[in-house]
């Protein structure tokens, strides 16, 4: 665990620091609460003044910390508990990422909420690499890397953040889909398709946040908070999917 966190925590502190320079001055961020459908309520502190969207944090971290502490399997070994673990590290340290940038409404934070999305996303196609007994430190090192730096299609780019998004999405259900055909059963295929559709809920409905709010039912609990449901979803389906490989790659050993 102690490995697993301190390679979670310095690329984490040198974004941080990276992301509170000028260097993302001209990224594209939205530092209004405008952006969200939910109402602010006056009256509550400016950590919870968007209530649903703040506090479905809170399920990002104890997600994190389950799947952290989860009691090892007689299977899993040293690497395939590192794997689990630097995934849940990254739902952890994630969480109050998004929640500080709903509090503040700071160009930093907002910088940090998406640059970060892009590493996790890129977390699975190395986690099934190894699983597939085709990953190393140095493959390991490289795409994080490069995962890290795409964002800085960001500064440049408009859109760039979204087209660097969309490439680990799609880069990530393309790996799900090959590793499943080649050591996945019929309940790492269950697992594979709830993730997918959870991503694809995560897009949708965020997406849509705005224009789903003419509906009574999207007035208080948005849209933007339930695709934050769907990416918590996401996250443990893909922690099933994943877990599960392990074990059926254990098996045919």
């Amino acid at each position: 665990m102690k490995s697993a966190l301190l390679h979670v925590t310095v690329p984490f502190i040198i974004c941080v620091a990276l992301a509170n320079t000028s260097l993302f001055d001209d990224v594209k961020v939205d530092l209004a609460y405008d952006h969200y459908a939910e109402k602010t309520v006056d009256y509550l502190p400016f950590f919870v003044a968007m209530p649903f969207n703040s506090l479905i944090n809170v399920a990002y971290m104890l997600m994190g910390l389950f799947w952290l502490l989860k009691h090892k399997n007689e299977s899993e070994t040293k690497e395939d508990r590192y794997m689990r673990e630097v995934f849940a590290f990254m739902a952890v340290f994630y969480a109050p990422v998004q929640w500080t940038r709903l509090a503040v409404l700071k160009r930093a934070p907002a910088v940090l909420d998406q640059w970060f999305t892009l590493p996790i996303f890129a977390w699975v196609p190395v986690w099934i690499s190894f699983v597939m007994g085709k990953s190393t430190r140095r493959y390991t090192l490289v795409l994080e890397l490069c995962s890290i730096l795409s964002y800085g299609l960001a500064i440049k780019f408009e859109s760039g953040f979204d087209a660097a998004l969309c490439c680990h999405v799609l880069f990530a259900v393309y790996k799900g889909v090959q590793v499943q055909l080649r050591l996945g059963n019929h309940r790492t295929f269950r697992y594979l398709i709830l993730a997918v559709l959870s991503c694809a809920g995560f897009v949708v409905l965020k997406l849509l946040d705005h224009w789903l709010a003419q509906f009574w039912v999207f007035q208080r609990v948005t849209g933007h908070f339930w695709s934050k449901v769907c990416d918590v979803l996401q996250f443990h389906y893909s922690f099933c999917f994943l877990t599960t490989l392990l074990g059926l790659k254990s098996m045919y050993q």
